[in-house]
This record gives C-alpha cells, sequence and structure tokens, in this order.
C-alpha cells in the first residue's frame, strides 16, 4: 500500500493520461481509417494512371524510357508482369522488403481487375492496374518505396506522445510537490498542536480545497488554543477557589488546639470552619452541576408551569436577603405557561435574582417584567446597583468569573452562578444576555420557547 501522497498523486496522473492516451489513440485510428487509407492512396493511384496513360500514347521502348526517367521513382517501385509470370522492374531498392504478389493477383489484373494490397491495415502498400501495350495486356505493380505516410503518421503520433507523457510526467512531478507541501505543513502542525506548542503559523495562500483546509485547521488551533487557556485557568480557578478555605479551615483547627483559648474564641472559629466548609460543598455541587449541563446527560424533566408564579415564589423564598437590606421590588408579572424543567428554571431566577440583590445598594429597586410573544416569553430582571464594566460583560457568563473582584470578597460567591444560568437557558433552547454600565445597575434578559423541546 503506497503511503505518500505525492507518489500516490503522480501514480495517478501517469496512469489516468497513459490510459487516456492509448485509448485516445486507438479509437481515433477507428474513427478515421476509412478517411486516412482513402486520403493516403490517392497519390499513388494518380501515379498509376499516368503511367497507363503514357503507355496508351507512346511506343513501348519509348514509354519504357520514360517511366525509367520519371523522379517519382524515388518513392515508388514498379514491376510489370507479362501473363507467363515473366515481370520487369523499376527502380528496385536494395534491401527493401517489397509486398510477394500472387499469381491470382497477377491474373485478377490481367482481367481489368484493379487491386489493393494492405498489409498495415491502416494505409495502401501495394496498387496493382491493367496496363495496355503493343504486346498485350500486362498487369503493373506499385510500391511505395518508402514507409507509408500513414505509417508515418503513426509513428509521429507516437513519438509525440511519449514525448509528451515524458513532459507531463516531469511537469507533475513538480507541481506536486507545491500540491503536497500544504499537507505536509499540516501534518508538521498537528504534531506541534499534540505536543502543546499553539504557536504555529501555516502561511497557506492557496484557494479551494486545501486553502480551506488550511484555514478549518487555523480556526481549530485557535479554539483548542482558546480551550488549553480555559482548562488551565480552571485548574487554576479550583485551585485558588478550594486553597482559599483549606487555608482557613486548617489554621482555625490548628487554633482550636490551644489549651487556654477562651469558650467564645473557641465558638467563633467553629463557625468559620463550618462556614467554610459549607463554602467548599457548594462549590464541588456546582462544578457537579455545571459539569452534568455541559456535558448535556442532565436530562430536562418537562413540566407545564406558570412562569409569574414561579418568579414570585422566588422572590419570597429569598426575602430574607432583600428585606434585611430594604429592597424593593417592582413586578410586572402577566400570566405566562410554558414547558419546562421546574426545578432547573428555578434555579435560573434564584441564581439571576440572587446577583441583583447582592449587587444592589441598601434601599435599592429590582424590577422583574415579562413579555410574551407568539412561541417565547422574556424575562427582565433589572437593578440598580453597581453595574458590569463593557469589558467584563463579554466574560460575565464563563465559570468562575467574577466581574468585580473586590467587591465579590465582601458579598461571597464563587463566580459559577451565572455560567449555571447560561447552560440551563440552551438547553432548553434559549437565550441569555446581559445589558449594563457601571454605576447605573445591569439587567439580564432571558428568552425562553414556550414549549421546550424534549431534552
Amino acid at each position: 500500500m503506497i503511503r505518500s501522497l505525492y507518489t500516490r498523486v503522480v501514480l495517478i496522473f501517469l496512469v489516468s493520461v497513459i490510459g487516456g492516451t492509448v485509448l485516445s489513440f486507438f479509437v481515433a485510428t477507428w474513427l478515421y481509417r476509412d478517411k486516412l487509407n482513402e486520403n493516403l492512396q490517392i497519390p499513388m493511384l494518380r501515379f498509376g494512371k499516368d503511367i497507363v496513360r503514357i503507355y496508351d500514347t507512346f511506343p513501348d521502348s519509348e514509354a519504357d524510357d520514360f517511366v525509367r526517367g520519371m523522379n517519382q521513382l524515388q518513392s515508388y517501385y514498379i514491376r510489370i508482369y507479362e501473363a507467363a509470370g515473366q515481370y520487369q522492374s523499376y527502380s528496385e531498392p536494395p534491401g527493401a522488403q517489397l509486398e510477394t504478389i500472387t499469381a491470382e493477383q497477377v491474373n485478377q489484373v490481367l482481367a481489368g481487375a484493379v487491386v489493393q494490397g494492405n498489409k498495415s491495415g491502416l494505409s495502401t502498400t501495394l496498387l496493382g492496374l491493367p496496363l495496355t501495350t503493343d504486346n498485350g495486356t500486362k498487369a503493373m505493380f506499385i510500391e511505395p518505396i518508402g514507409p507509408p505516410s500513414s505509417a508515418f503518421v503513426l509513428e509521429w503520433i507516437t513519438n509525440f506522445s511519449v514525448y509528451s507523457l515524458l513532459t507531463g510526467s516531469i511537469v507533475i512531478l513538480v507541481a506536486a510537490m507545491f500540491v503536497v507541501r500544504p499537507i505536509k505543513k499540516l501534518t508538521t502542525a498537528t504534531r506541534r498542536i499534540a505536543a502543546g506548542d499553539f504557536n504555529v503559523k501555516l502561511n497557506i495562500k492557496q484557494q479551494g480545497e486545501l486553502g480551506t483546509l488550511a484555514r478549518s485547521f487555523e480556526e481549530m488551533m485557535i479554539d483548542l488554543q482558546q480551550l488549553e487557556q480555559l482548562r488551565r485557568d480552571f485548574v487554576s480557578n479550583v485551585s485558588h477557589e478550594v486553597q482559599s478555605p483549606l487555608t482557613s479551615i486548617s489554621g482555625y483547627a490548628l487554633a482550636l488546639k490551644q489549651m487556654n483559648l477562651p469558650d467564645s474564641e473557641r465558638s467563633r472559629y467553629l463557625d468559620i470552619i463550618i462556614a467554610e466548609a459549607d463554602r467548599m460543598s457548594k462549590l464541588s455541587d456546582s462544578l457537579l452541576k455545571l459539569s452534568l449541563l455541559e456535558s448535556q446527560t442532565q436530562q430536562l424533566q418537562l413540566s407545564t408551569l406558570s412562569l409569574d408564579e414561579q418568579v414570585r415564589r422566588v422572590i419570597v423564598a429569598l426575602q430574607p436577603q432583600w428585606s434585611a437590606r430594604s429592597i424593593r421590588f417592582d413586578l410586572q408579572l402577566k400570566t405566562v405557561r410554558l414547558t419546562a424543567d421546574h426545578d432547573l428554571l428555578n434555579q435560573v431566577w434564584t441564581n439571576l435574582l440572587g446577583n441583583s440583590i447582592k449587587f444592589s445598594a441598601d434601599g435599592g429597586r429590582i424590577s422583574v417584567s415579562m413579555k410574551q410573544e407568539l412561541k417565547q416569553v422574556a424575562i427582565r430582571i433589572s437593578d440598580d446597583g453597581i453595574g458590569i464594566s463593557p469589558e467584563d460583560q463579554k466574560r460575565i457568563f464563563e465559570r468562575f468569573f467574577k466581574a468585580d473582584r473586590s467587591h465579590n470578597r465582601k458579598v461571597g460567591g464563587s463566580g459559577m452562578g451565572l455560567a449555571i444560568v447560561k447552560q440551563i437557558v440552551l438547553l432548553h433552547h434559549g437565550d441569555v444576555r446581559v445589558e449594563s454600565e457601571p454605576g447605573r445597575g445591569s439587567t439580564f434578559t432571558v428568552t425562553l420557547p414556550l414549549t421546550a423541546p424534549d431534552g
């Protein structure tokens, strides 16, 4: 089995060209054989008729002398047979392989017939004509001394084909190098990427299929680079998020070993350890939930629910958080029923409303509204909190990303909530987007189909 693409390209070209040339040669010969034979026998037939006319016009001796002096004898060999079988030749070439003339052919010509011999099967190589002389009718046979014109044409075509094949082969050998070169570049780039090196420049500017393949490869390389960066960021973020509570737990556990520690301090340390352990538990739960959502192994448990009622219940469940800070809610909820996963959708409103409460100032206001269209519903959750910068809005739905890290240290959170919201909405074939301006609050808009597909 030939593994080299270069060798395969060259062999395919050679087989195709040689096969096509041979086939075309035989087809053309078969199609034009009769016409070529007809055109090539005309000069010999005319020459024979001229000799017949000479013998009709002049006495035999003068006609013999005239014929022997003709320049055409350099191209044709003449034999004149008598009825007894003897013949007289004119300009017999030395060492020439002449046609064998049978007694039957001689008798046919003496009887007045025109005989044509065809040794090559393509052109006339022997012509027999009746010749009237003073001594009665004789049989004249004319034969070309040199190769027939048709044979010369065939030889020329054959040589031309061979030279064309040789020239074409050399050209394809060079051209195939340029065809295979991008493939070799892609192979080298693939090996470097497999080794972890994403700084690969292909510099392939060809058009067509190879150019499309090269550009697709570059796009894939960029995606892999981003994926690798996300993986590194994920590992770094997980390590950071886990390291912080572990450090606190370890530190306060060591402090508890002090014998003379007051009961109040001991109780405070234990509360901190419990809180940090709970933080790690929530982080682990969020990672597991997000992993299930992204892998799409999470099956939607669809049911028909009242969306406005679900949002109201979530707001009531979060009352301890917003009532303690005197935050007000402005609700514009119409009765909307849709088919969705109740528990997952409940997580969406809990995360979005929880964030709005976290980042709103004391005494702030949060607006929740719904707008139903023909086949979908849009839910808007707006607050007048700290807002999000344009740069952070591009990454707000990434896992572990925290838009305002200085503020997040105060309010807590692992940066997983909006990533989970994004995946749940995508599972429902919906969309979520954010509009925000620093210092003027944020608006999250969730668009959901009224009938979610089975997931």
